[in-house]
């Protein structure tokens, strides 16, 4: 009889295949490294990252050229950004001094780092340990001479605590059927990288992950996160029905990519993509989006040593403007600060970064950011259609003086004799209570509401979405955030204006009948999601949804709300 372990489900599908298992101990290596004198330590190391560097810059442009590949480029370009940077450079170059030997001052100066990401509470920047771990290991794999593994025939399933991004974007996408994560993070570039390959995911399973042994035959089932060790006959008879269903629905799916996303009376809603990068749109368009609803802009301050000048920030904005054809590309200023802190703004840690200086609070103090980041973003809407997204605002006066920030920043393009378009519409996330309950004021001022469920929950249930001992009271269900919302998409129709989301609840096939009900104009989310958020919405009327809702708003608990939904769709 097989044996059964589960953890989170974070990307559906069903896969089959042997266990390789990730992350490879380099222990016996380092335990048999003679070290030299520190000077040639330190020319080993350095000559190591100049390798590393050239081999990531290889596989960067060879993903460059392919649309299904576009996530792994910018990881792997990320990486590139981590070896080279002059810090951990300097570190390594140090630590050499302390221990005499190139690897394992590699592998310390390494994790020294990433324990500084670890303890910041946002969960992306906190994943981002794993990167810095995974540029210190092939580094120092470089230096003892150690090749990755080779996948013999058939597929594996990718396994271990934690699994570098490096791992699962150098190996053949036709060699992978899935991955199994100890750790929990649903935001790590692994995991990422997944998502971007279509690949079943489970992450969550924690020291349950020492069951299974390399070479072991699993089936693993990325909805439910179960995962089936040495599976039976009779297991596989059963999953394999589950496979073919699999297949026919993906096939399904594809046949959707280029048809509208209307409901059956003819009320149309635009699906876009969230993205971190211009090269993320490309990938984007294959599942169907008709834009970008959120470009993630703070990626492009990231991974560097120095503030982003106008230039460099108006080519990144420009490619995802152009690549977006005429549709519509919604560019969120700068999300950075208080749990997402970059070393060269000197931001001190707070007790309560989700409730401190951040978002819009920095740039409103900070000119020296926030002009140049306008500007780039005015000069982009020259090559299509932009738009300006400010985070974090919780009232009129917040949204005044970033159109007068707007505003100063158009009279610098004209004395400059630089072109920019004066049609780029401005609008606010509304992830704040406070926000939400004042749209009917809000919307007077802007041209858009776009909805961060992720944030609006958290702030409105008082629920650290990052604390998995209280994530059962995480519920975008919740009737109090479902009358905020209710809200603020009434408040945009009433003043002429429209709304979307570009929250996780956007990906969910359920929530979009009630948005819909509500009156919403777009859903922005992972790519992804699009296929089966499209299918739903081409499924019902928009009076069906209505009247779902109509039950819907009647209710008194998320949980009966979630059970409802299951039943009726």
């Amino acid at each position: 009889m097989a044996e059964k372990i589960t953890g989170k489900g974070v990307i559906h599908g069903i896969a089959t295949g042997k266990i390789m298992l990730a992350g490879q101990n380099l222990d016996g290596y380092l335990v048999n490294y003679k070290p030299l004198d520190a000077t040639t330590e330190k020319e080993k190391a350095q000559k190591a990252i100049e390798t590393v560097a050239e081999n990531l810059q290889k596989n960067i442009e060879t993903f460059q050229g392919k649309e299904e590949m576009a996530a792994q480029a910018a990881i792997m370009e990320a990486h590139r950004m981590m070896v080279q940077d002059p810090a951990l450079g300097e570190a390594i170059v140090s630590m050499v001094e302390e221990v005499g030997s190139a690897p394992h001052a590699v592998l310390k100066a390494a994790e020294a780092q990433a324990k500084v990401f670890e303890q910041m509470e946002d969960e992306y920047f906190a994943a981002r340990a794993v990167d810095l771990r995974d540029v210190g290991k092939r580094i120092a794999k470089c230096i003892l001479g150690v090749k990755e593994p080779e996948i013999g025939e058939g597929k594996v399933i990718l396994c271990g605590h934690e699994i570098e991004p490096s791992v699962i974007a150098g190996l053949p996408t036709d060699k992978i059927a899935g991955v199994i994560l100890g750790a929990g993070s649903t935001t790590a570039h692994a995991v990422i990288i997944a998502k971007a390959r279509a690949l079943p995911t489970i992450v969550g399973v924690g020291d349950a992950i020492s069951q299974i042994a390399d070479g072991d035959d699993v089936i693993i089932d990325g909805e439910q996160g179960d995962i089936l060790i040495r599976p039976t006959e009779t297991d596989r008879a059963s999953y394999n029905e589950k496979i073919k269903q699999q297949e026919e629905l993906k096939a399904h799916y594809a046949t959707l990519k280029d048809l509208p996303t209307v409901t059956t009376d003819g009320i149309r809603v635009e699906l876009m993509a969230n993205i971190g990068s211009h090269m993320d749109v490309d990938n984007a368009k294959s599942y169907g989006c008709e834009g970008v609803g959120l470009f993630r802009s703070e990626f492009v301050f990231m991974g560097r040593e120095d503030i982003p000048n106008e230039e460099e920030q108006f080519k990144a904005y420009k490619e995802a403007v152009e690549k977006c054809e005429g549709n519509l590309c919604v560019i969120r200023t700068m999300d950075i600060g208080g749990d997402k802190p970059l070393p060269y703004l000197n931001i001190p840690p707070e007790e309560n970064p989700f409730l401190g200086y951040r978002a819009v609070r920095i740039s409103l103090k900070r000119k020296d950011l926030f002009l140049p980041q306008l500007k780039a973003i005015l000069r982009a809407g020259v090559y299509g259609k932009a738009a300006i997204m400010v985070p974090m605002v919780i009232n009129v006066a917040e949204f005044k003086k970033v159109k007068e920030y707007i505003e100063e920043a158009k009279m610098e393009l004209a004395h400059e004799g630089k072109k920019y378009s004066d049609n780029v519409q401005v609008g606010i996330m509304v992830e704040t209570p406070a926000a939400a309950v004042m749209t009917p004021v809000l919307a007077k001022y802007v041209d858009f509401f776009s909805i961060g469920t992720n944030d609006l929950v958290q702030y409105t249930l008082a629920v650290d979405r990052g604390n998995s001992s209280i994530a059962y009271l995480y519920n975008h269900f919740n009737p109090a955030v479902l009358t905020l919302i209710q809200r603020t998409i009434t408040s945009a129709r009433e003043n002429g204006i429209w709304a979307g989301m570009c929250g996780e609840m956007a990906s969910d096939p359920y929530a979009a009948v009630l948005l819909l009900g509500m009156g919403i104009s777009e859903l922005s989310m992972s790519a992804p999601s699009i296929p089966r958020v499209k299918e739903k919405i081409r499924s019902i009327s928009s009076i069906k949804a209505k009247e779902i809702l109509a039950d819907v708003m009647k209710m008194e608990d998320g949980d009966e709300v979630k059970a409802y939904l299951h039943k009726v769709l």
